[in-house]
């Protein structure tokens, strides 16, 4: 088996809202290509950590982070790092479908145009590209010039897969991606995590166990602001070698 390529590396990371320490000394390695889901109770850290890795916490009046976050070999934390090219490069899926209230194609079509590409030709070949990847074409092709607030609830998350992976990021965070969605639009979201991963790393945060056992390679589980653990999916789930994973995973707690 080959060694896996680490894409991103996380190195004593601290993180302070205020006075507040929400993250003690988080060190792991996040590879290519693979799924690495995040696990733990509601308020350990999870999603606040997954927003470490692109700077949205730098959004946060009086945010504090110390330690370093390696991507491809270089500190995001840097001062001479360009946000929004790093942005780019990591893009995020959040908890609720937040697509713009324009058309569809426009929604997909934004972040292309944001990056100063005029030739509609390209636009267009990128919009459908977008839509088959996130399994999205097949519904919407006639109706593209429709508003995206048209659409369900899995389709409007989709779309904004969709939207995410248009300016070819090469990593996708995706906070809860499914947690608002029926149990059909889960498993559609499922499938296509499992699709995306030949393109991008993935990082996902999810409360549903069953969910990060079934499309994770790695599963990282955090308690309380730590990161208690962290292993192959199929070892977290079998034989976790910290008894909290253990308890949580058993459902003695969370």
């Amino acid at each position: 088996m080959k060694q896996n390529e680490i894409k991103i590396k996380i190195q004593n990371l601290n993180f302070f809202y205020g006075e507040k320490q929400a993250l003690f000394d988080i060190s792991m390695d996040i590879f290519k290509n693979q799924v690495t889901a995040l696990i733990g109770p509601s308020g350990c850290g999870k999603s606040t950590f997954l927003r470490c890795l692109n700077r949205m916490n730098d959004l946060i009046p009086n945010s504090k982070v110390e330690g370093a976050v390696y991507f491809d070999g270089k500190n995001i934390y840097d001062p001479q790092v360009d946000v929004v090219s790093l942005r780019r490069k990591v893009g995020m899926v959040f908890q609720k479908p937040n697509p713009f209230p324009k058309s569809i194609f426009e929604n997909v079509a934004y972040g292309l145009k944001v990056q100063g590409i005029k030739d509609k030709y390209l636009i267009e070949q990128k919009v459908e590209e977008s839509l088959k990847m996130a399994a999205l074409w097949d519904d919407v092709k006639d109706r593209l010039g429709e508003s995206a607030m048209g659409l369900s609830g899995g389709q409007q998350q989709r779309l904004c897969i969709a939207r995410a992976i248009a300016v070819e990021p090469e990593v996708l965070l995706m906070d809860e991606p499914a947690s608002a969605l029926d149990p059909i639009a889960t498993k559609k979201i499922e499938e296509l995590i499992f699709e995306l991963k030949k393109n991008f790393t993935i990082v996902i945060v999810t409360h549903n166990m069953q969910q990060a056992a079934r499309i994770s390679d790695y599963t990282g589980f955090f308690f309380m602001g730590k990161l208690i653990e962290v292993d192959t999916t199929e070892t977290i789930f079998t034989k976790p070698g910290k008894k909290e994973t253990e308890d949580y995973i058993t459902g003695r707690f969370g």
